[in-house]
């Protein structure tokens, strides 16, 4: 027998609100920021950076520009506001410069504030680099104790790594990061292992503000996604 209009109606909506309540079918496609809002207060929180939505490539993007440098404890963040996260997965597509010490760019999540988050962070001019700097290329931090510096010289080559396949330093490429409550996965491209692994310093299991990184330049931020654990 088939079913009348009235019941296929009934019957498809059931199904909806059935998929909506089985954890993570709703959050599927992940949470997508406006990047072209980015210079809209009332959209986005830009702190020591300015921030522009751009054209590069065939890929709407945002420029943003650090104001200030690590060194002086200050970086540039973009946050989408409404937006927050705890564990799940970040993706986006990044482009920086093979110049030296000039193209440091990422994302920032578990942020209470400007000097109070988690990061994961690119040196696109060490992706090709020989000797030492070459495994410097991915890195993680989780401000204000665990600076790079500190890290470096009290855990070398734990929380900075090469980037495996190793990407054009001038050109885009993607990075997925896994954050659980107690680790950190930096997967690079289509890359099946990731390139940095490493155990959290900082205290999440709260939802806070993510979003963009830059350091003491600027780098090109497109196609960023953020996925929640349900």
């Amino acid at each position: 027998m088939t079913p009348s209009p009235a019941l296929s109606t009934i019957l498809f909506i059931i199904t909806l609100n059935c998929c909506a309540a089985i954890p993570g079918l709703a959050q599927e496609k992940g949470n997508i920021p406006n990047l072209a809002m980015v210079a809209d207060a009332r959209a986005w929180k830009v702190s020591n950076a300015t921030a522009e939505s751009v054209n590069v490539d065939g890929r709407l993007a945002v420029r943003l520009t650090a104001t200030g440098d690590s060194a002086n404890g200050i970086v540039g963040l973009a946050l989408p506001l409404g937006m927050e996260f705890d564990t799940g997965l970040i993706e986006l597509d990044l482009k920086g410069k093979n110049v030296k010490q000039r193209s440091f760019l990422g994302v920032a999540f578990n942020v209470t504030d400007g000097r109070t988050f988690e990061g994961v962070y690119f040196r696109p001019f060490n992706f090709r680099a020989e000797g030492p700097a070459r495994g410097r290329s991915v890195q993680y931090i989780a401000w204000p104790e665990n600076t790079w510096e500190h890290l470096r010289k009290e855990k070398p080559g734990q929380f900075e790594k090469p980037v495996s396949p190793v990407p054009d330093p001038d050109g885009w490429f993607h990075a997925r990061i896994r954050v659980t409550s107690t680790q950190v996965r930096v997967f690079v491209n289509e890359a099946m292992e990731p390139s940095l692994v490493v155990e959290r310093l900082a205290l999440g299991k709260v939802r806070r503000p993510v979003g963009l990184f830059v350091d003491s330049a600027e780098g090109l931020y497109a196609n960023l996604r953020v996925t929640p654990d349900p």
